[in-house]
């Protein structure tokens, strides 16, 4: 490396000589330093990156992260995990050299974190606590992983938040059943909660269906890809795990409905999304059929527990329900096992029997 003074601007220059991962040498530059003081600063650091040498501040070990994750996550999802990065974790810690950063210094972020009160006086929810909390000690363990780090701080401060945010909330059938009624008026709105409701899928599984998901002699929709939003473009990923590709056989009427559906929908190709609406689109609606139904607001992810916990009152085990819903069966478990009192029930007395 070398720093020169550019005596036209009255600024500095930095000239980077470096190796990239294929051995080839290369070189880069970067000028506009007021002083020469900031210009040896970044050199340092560029050496300090190039040399995994965690001496280098947190913001530049973020490049770096960046660098090796960004291409191995799902668009949506990184973009998530960006957003949380820039605005929660780079304004505390982005100045701070790697190395150094200490539990205490995790601590005192996270009592902020606890602490904080948007414009309208509102904490941050313990979920998402957990999930910024969850981000920085992925950086801190990718660090210590491949990058030599002695130790992830983030351990011994410990973790804050919590995975669940509040008591599951979902409808029974007859509180469902009067929410669908309502919802006849207007059919994209009906047609899409049928849906939600009676297969358990996902609202961007929803979202992201075509009609050559559909096969009617069998009874069956292909679950193969989600739907979101990002940065104003409608993006189509691979659903949430591997195990959310699956084939879900429907009911009888609900098959008969979206064929009616279909018919509905002028000119629509084989790969054409269905549901052309927003997320928004449908919470709308959600907040619009609670009211004139006279049933309890849940969430439009709480359609999906409320269709888990049709299943689980008809008896259906659970690993039959999670390959209809894509779960783990393990999930099924320990997330509903408070629906499954009555196979409590038989457990204890059958046990009983065994005892004699």
């Amino acid at each position: 490396m070398a720093v020169y003074k550019e005596e036209k601007t009255n600024t500095w220059r930095v000239i980077y000589r470096y190796t990239d991962w294929t051995g080839e040498r290369k070189q880069s530059q970067r000028r506009g330093f007021k002083t020469k003081r900031e210009a040896l600063a970044w050199e340092r650091e560029q050496l300090n990156k190039s040399t995994a040498d965690l001496d280098m501040t947190f913001a530049s070990f973020v490049e770096q992260y960046t660098a090796d994750m960004k291409t191995r996550i799902k668009e949506n999802t990184w973009a998530t995990k960006d957003h949380i990065i820039r605005t929660k974790l780079l304004p505390y810690f982005g100045k701070l050299k790697m190395c150094n950063i200490t539990a205490q210094q995790i601590i005192t972020w996270q009592n902020e974190m606890l602490d904080h009160k948007d414009e309208n006086g509102k904490k941050y929810s313990p979920v998402y606590l957990r999930s910024v909390n969850s981000q920085l000690s992925a950086i801190f363990n990718h660090a210590v992983r491949y990058y030599n780090l002695r130790e992830n701080p983030c351990k011994k401060a410990g973790s804050m938040g919590k995975k669940k945010n509040r008591e599951m909330l979902f409808w029974t059938k007859e509180e469902y059943l009067k929410f669908a009624e309502v919802m006849m008026d207007k059919p994209l709105s009906f047609y899409a909660f049928e849906m939600l409701y009676w297969c358990g899928i996902r609202e961007g599984e929803l979202l992201a269906l075509t009609p050559a998901d559909f096969d009617f002699e069998k009874c069956t929709v292909s679950i193969t890809k989600s739907y979101q939003r990002l940065n104003g473009q409608d993006l189509i990923t691979t659903p949430k795990t591997e195990k959310s590709n699956r084939i879900i056989k429907m009911p009888q009427f609900l098959a008969d409905e979206m064929q009616d559906y279909l018919k509905q929908l002028y000119g629509i190709e084989p790969n054409d999304r269905m549901f052309t609406v927003t997320k928004s689109y449908l919470h709308r609606e959600m907040d619009r059929g609670a009211k004139e139904a006279g049933v309890k607001r849940i969430r439009i992810h709480d359609i999906r527990h409320s269709a888990v916990s049709l299943l689980i009152d008809m008896g259906f085990s659970a690993t039959a329900i999670a390959d209809r819903v894509g779960h783990e069966s393990i999930d099924i478990t320990y997330n509903y096992a408070h629906l499954f009192p009555s196979k409590q029930t038989e457990m204890a007395e059958k046990l009983n029997m065994e005892r004699g």
